[in-house]
């Protein structure tokens, strides 16, 4: 429940002259507190205020949400502040058990300086606050027992804010209520396609951070390089070589190679041999660049299973590269202290436009430290984040909901696509049929789909247990119907999938918390006669559906009206004042005034 601000602040007020009002808001933008506030007054942390006004918590249908004025505490100057006793819940930490990159309060990561080592920090690591503020000339003396601050403002302007105690801070509104009879409406109504990404640049420091391109040093020919993993551009997804891999960054990405002679790219081309992916050192530490010749800056590749060269026998290349794992343990700001690679190769027949699909996958784990002991990361805690997978349930069984993937002649591959949260997409692929009954046509169609196991539940948080199923919510959809073909000897198969997701924000506007709402999954049939299709092509399609009902703009705090009489100051007012700018943050005629008025009223009752 909020407090009224005549109730929080038991404060004594001067007579202000006419004009003069106090300005109950949030802190003006940018505002630090003084040096001499920060004295017996100043209880609580700093404030680093918005400079928007009131915020209001994200709405859901159905419900009505209030919600103070907020902004971000953070240290003054140099200083930080122990920002794990007062979140309940960090929201940023999706690896148990391991540092998540830029969040401040992830307790995994054992920094007392969080802002010295990473960038920035993510949104909800630290918690919201609420103020309510007046003009600091008009507070004599302050008996709230709440946290206060003075600050002042790019115009000079001295602000007295007091912290509300708000229980509501950091606590989310009842979830919206999706079925199969409010689907539809609420596509329809709330349905609209987005695409965005978002880039960012960081300084070079002593040490990785999260992002940065990883170093590498070829000692035949006093080289420095950066660690690349190739990844597919353009319609056909043709490997590209000028993509580092980004430090701390997990990735798998799958590119194809296309070639004119095969016979000459064999044994000529680095792309295919193994030997190119190890013969080099990493560099722990980018300051290594200065000492190239102090091998403790140096970590060697450790090949964990051996690979052969290729080797043009016949008509067939042998031992060529169609996966590339790298698995790398860091420290910190120790940097990196292992890298391990192993190698996946296949044999390609030397023919006319032959291709190859290539998977390259860079892990980074906590030294000392093996993924199989840690559990399954999130997805978000609580809300999905944008890029992260969607979960799925299938019994007791959580993964992640996926996407067909093609290879590099268009047919459909094992590998399959993760369904990114926020990002709609589609992708298709080529089936070769085989010649069975249509039964098990149909199902053969309808797992290559929508993948093994099928997905029975979406979570409904990034961070759902597997183990409690109130925490997911069940996918709707039907299969395609056979009754609604008139033809007896025809067989009907799913051609494309569509998978719907209606998703939104709960929660505070300033830290917001997505939660999907529901799902299903959309059929495209096609009816075939038996034996007369031997390729099929298939689609599918996510998309997601924002559902989130905005609230209303914000009022801010009410401003309180100072009423005196037309001539109260008189004749006062005219012998002091000097025009109407001068008066402003003059109180000591009207002090005087008050005085003489007291002196005169003990006199009369004496």
């Amino acid at each position: 429940m909020r407090t009224s601000p005549l109730v929080l602040l038991q404060v004594f007020f001067l007579m202000a002259p006419e004009g003069v009002h106090p300005q109950p808001s949030s802190p003006p933008a940018r505002a630090v507190p003084t040096s001499s506030d920060l004295g017996p007054r100043s209880q609580g942390g700093t404030l680093q205020p918005s400079s928007e006004g009131a915020e209001t918590p994200w709405a859901v249908p159905g419900t009505s949400t209030v919600g103070p004025t907020v902004g971000t505490p953070s240290a003054p100057g140099n200083r930080t502040m122990d920002l794990f006793p007062v979140l309940p819940i960090c929201v940023c930490d999706l690896t148990p058990g391991t540092c998540d990159i830029n969040c401040c309060c992830d307790r995994d990561c054992y920094l007392l300086h969080p802002r010295r080592v990473f960038s920035f920090c993510l949104p909800g690591s630290v918690r919201s606050s609420s103020w309510v503020c007046v003009d600091n000339s008009l507070i004599f003396r302050s008996n709230s027992p709440f946290p206060s601050r003075v600050f002042m403002d790019l115009n000079g302007i001295r602000q007295f804010c007091v912290h509300v105690n708000n229980s509501k801070l950091n606590y989310f509104q009842e979830l919206q209520k999706v079925n199969a009879s409010n689907f539809q409406a609420l596509a329809t109504e709330f349905g609209g396609k987005s695409f965005t990404s978002i880039f960012q640049t960081q300084s070079p420091l002593p040490f990785y951070r999260a992002g940065d391109p990883i170093l590498t040093y070829f000692s035949e020919w006093s080289v420095i390089g950066l660690l690349r993993q190739p990844a597919g551009v353009g319609a056909g997804g043709l490997c590209t070589e000028s993509n580092p891999a980004g430090f701390l960054e997990s990735k798998s990405t799958t590119c194809a190679r296309f070639f004119k002679n095969l016979a000459n790219s064999c044994t000529l081309d680095p792309a295919l041999d193994a030997a190119s992916y190890y013969n080099f050192t990493v560099l722990k530490l980018p300051r290594g660049m200065t000492d190239l010749q102090n091998m403790k800056f140096q970590v060697p590749v450790t090949l964990v299973s051996q690979a052969g060269s290729p080797l043009l026998a016949g008509n067939t290349c042998q031992n060529v590269v169609s996966e590339v794992i790298y698995e790398i343990e860091t420290n910190g700001t120790f940097g990196i202290q292992k890298v391990s690679v192993s190698f996946g190769q296949t044999n390609l027949t030397v023919e006319p436009g032959a291709s190859l699909q290539q998977h390259f996958i860079i892990r980074f784990t906590a030294f000392q430290s093996t993924a199989a002991s840690l559990p399954a990361p999130r997805s978000g805690n609580p809300g999905y984040i944008v890029g992260k997978p969607l979960l799925a349930l299938t019994g007791d069984m959580s993964h992640s909901m996926t996407l067909l993937q093609s290879q590099g002649d268009g047919t459909c591959s094992v590998r399959r696509h993760e369904v990114q949260f926020g990002v709609n997409s589609m992708s298709g692929c080529k089936l070769r049929l085989k010649k069975v009954d249509c039964s098990h046509l149909q199902q053969e169609v309808y797992q290559t789909l929508h993948g093994r196991p099928r997905p029975e539940h979406v979570a409904i948080f990034g961070n759902a247990d597997p183990a409690q199923k109130g925490q997911w919510t069940r996918i709707l959809g039907r299969n395609c119907s056979v009754s609604a073909v008139h033809c007896p000897s025809c067989c009907v198969i799913p051609v494309s999938l569509e998978i719907q997701v209606l998703w939104a924000y709960i929660g505070l506007q300033s830290n917001p918390q997505a939660h999907v709402s529901g799902a299903r999954f959309l059929y495209q049939c096609q009816a075939i006669k038996d034996s007369q299709v031997t390729e099929m092509s298939l689609t599918t399609i996510v998309t997601f559906v924002d559902i989130t009902q905005k609230p209303e703009p914000p009022r801010g705090q009410p401003r309180i009206d100072w009423k005196l009489p037309f001539d109260f100051f008189f004749p006062f007012k005219v012998a002091f004042s000097k025009g109407v700018g001068s008066q402003k943050g003059s109180f000591s005629p009207i002090l005087v005034l008050c005085l003489l008025l007291l002196g005169v009223l003990s006199l009369e009752t004496k």
